[in-house]
């Protein structure tokens, strides 16, 4: 009898649920013992109905699991301790929204609710206290509860940024992503249009980004979060790179910083002390890494830093309070399953599971 907690995936054949998979089928902590994904696969098993298109391979157990349709019923009543959503946005909210109340715990890599104020939005090394919002979801009448994964862009920025704004704070951010297509999912940019190409808008991403930055980077109080007050100013592209978002990004600090060394030095160092104690399995030893070569960081040879969940830093430079710095991270494991594992990790940790 496995003393391990027993977890399911819901949207298991895309992309992000592929990511999912393929790290909590080997995970030291947790049991993959349900993956669920919509009525016409429903009944295959999971190597029949997935397209594997990712570069992790899942405990091959997984693969002869049969598929089980996204049933509210049926997921609640199988009492799962932690249940991981990769499901799309038309369809989570109602869906998780409806499992919390009849208490299943979430952590959903969907964007519904994420700026609501009792659902915490959580990149672990930024800000793992906000993950005491959870309580406040009893208000809700809920008998279990939802916490979000970030937007990928917005995670792999806020984890660069949380060193600079606790050090100097942040009066404005300028970023421009080159975000990579496995973001958009299977279907989500046609060949015809990205090849040889670069598309210089995504729907709803810069709001995003301006958004939730805020909400990562604001003040738990108790009881609510104060969103940080700094300006952000965002461009969103995609361009055509598999995995692994590329950022350009200006920071303006409220103070002067000492020197560039110590920015670098700043951010090599950077680590979240209650993360370190926890031990999570997820959590890389370094979540910023500083490359100081003219051409780095790159999707190809950096996106896998920290088995995908550090953010790599280069071309860096410091004048007066302005900060410039290209800031990449893979999109679908720190901006993604990745992280949304480690939420989940966090909130065993802290016995909220």
């Amino acid at each position: 009898m496995s003393d391990k907690l027993r977890v399911a995936v819901l949207g298991a054949t895309g992309i992000v649920g592929q990511r999912f998979v393929a790290r909590l089928s080997k995970h030291p902590w947790f049991e993959l013992e349900g993956v669920y994904a919509s009525y016409d696969k429903a009944g295959l098993r999971y190597r029949e109905a997935v397209k594997w298109v990712i570069n992790e391979a899942p405990d091959e157990s997984i693969m002869e699991t049969r598929v089980e349709k996204i049933d509210i019923d049926l997921i609640a009543r199988e009492n799962y301790d932690l249940v991981f959503s990769a499901l799309p946005s038309t369809i989570a909210e109602n869906i998780e929204v409806e499992l919390a109340k009849r208490g299943v715990k979430i952590v959903s890599n969907a964007s519904p609710l994420r700026l609501e104020q009792d659902i915490p939005l959580i990149n672990p090394e930024v800000n793992a206290d906000h993950i005491k919002l959870l309580n406040a979801q009893k208000k809700r009448g809920w008998k279990g509860w939802i916490a979000k994964v970030p937007n990928c862009s917005t995670a792999i920025l806020t984890l660069a940024l949380k060193p600079l704004h606790q050090a100097y704070g942040i009066s404005r951010v300028i970023v421009v992503t080159m975000q990579a297509v496995s973001g958009a999912g299977l279907k989500g940019v046609p060949s015809p249009l990205i090849i040889d190409n670069i598309i210089p808008y995504i729907k709803g991403e810069e709001e995003k980004i301006v958004q939730e930055s805020r909400k990562i980077l604001g003040l738990f109080n108790g009881r609510i979060v104060m969103p940080a007050s700094f300006e952000v100013l965002a461009f969103t592209t995609r361009v055509p790179v598999i995995d692994g978002h590329m950022e350009a990004v200006f920071v303006e600090l409220e103070e002067t910083p000492r020197s560039e060394e110590d920015i670098i030095e700043l951010l090599e160092r950077y680590h979240d002390n209650k993360i370190e104690t926890l031990r999570l399995p997820s959590a890389p030893k370094r979540p910023v890494v500083v490359r100081e070569e003219v051409d780095r960081p790159q999707p190809r040879l950096d996106r896998m830093a920290g088995n995908g969940m550090s953010v790599t830093v280069g071309r860096l430079s410091v004048n007066g309070k302005m900060i410039k710095m290209i800031v990449l991270g893979h999109n679908t494991i720190r901006g993604a399953a990745g992280n949304g594992v480690l939420i989940g990790e966090l909130a065993y940790k802290l016995n909220l599971i």
